[in-house]
């Protein structure tokens, strides 16, 4: 037993078998095959465990070994590699919710790792902070809308399951009476790729144009 097995089994838990509102240290406990006793030789308490999951998952964000070669592929692949982490671990999202972490791990990992990211990039150290806040709150609410609707979780191929999924929904916007829901009835293709990760990519790029456009703007005058 060592802590590290112990985070694991509560992420385990807490992204596939009912969240954070279930975990409990009895239920750490029974998937690690021990007494709950056992868990207090490591941690104090489920909130010190639930410090050490936001730890474990921040301090081990991955961003693309190669540098990135402009301001606009560097806020491109922060915003992915955000979005990529909450899909891993959804458990992330609650706990950005509910807990500051100051651990160095995770401050290495979610924090000055992304910014270094941006300033390498080109992007000046001030506005790259202004940067890194969109882009991690803007993931934390699009990933939050994403969650619960399971057809929106495509790769770029898309899955049957996800893809009958969102037929399903298509005709539940389709099948409404249209004299009350005329937009609803006339977009219910497009308006079951909400929760798509194309869907994160247009406001992705919205961001990043704005921003280009805001620098651009600010050298020549």
């Amino acid at each position: 037993m060592t802590p590290g097995k112990i985070i694991e089994a509560a992420l385990r838990l807490s992204d596939h078998d009912g969240g954070l509102d279930r975990l409990t240290l009895r239920r750490i406990a029974s998937e690690l095959g021990v007494g709950t006793m056992t868990l207090y030789s490591y941690f104090r308490s489920r909130d010190e465990i639930l410090d050490g999951m936001a730890d474990y998952v921040l301090g081990r964000m991955r961003l693309p070994t190669e540098p990135p070669t402009d301001p606009a592929e560097a806020m491109r692949e922060v915003g992915l590699a955000f979005l990529d982490m909450m899909h891993e671990h959804p458990t992330v999202i609650r706990l950005f919710g509910s807990r500051v972490t100051d651990s160095r791990p995770a401050l290495r990992g979610a924090m000055e790792a992304p910014l270094q990211r941006l300033v390498d990039a080109g992007i000046p150290g001030p506005l790259a902070v202004r940067c890194y806040g969109f882009l991690i709150t803007y993931t934390i609410g699009f990933a939050s809308y994403q969650v619960p609707r399971p057809w929106g979780r495509t790769a770029d191929t898309d899955s049957p399951e996800h893809a009958e999924q969102r037929r399903q929904r298509v005709h539940v916007y389709a099948a409404l009476p249209r004299d009350e829901f005329p937009r609803l009835v006339e977009l219910a293709d497009e308006l079951a790729t909400l929760p798509t990760n194309q869907q994160f990519l247009v406001g992705l790029e919205g961001f990043i144009t704005s921003v280009l456009s805001r620098t651009e703007n600010s050298v020549q005058h």
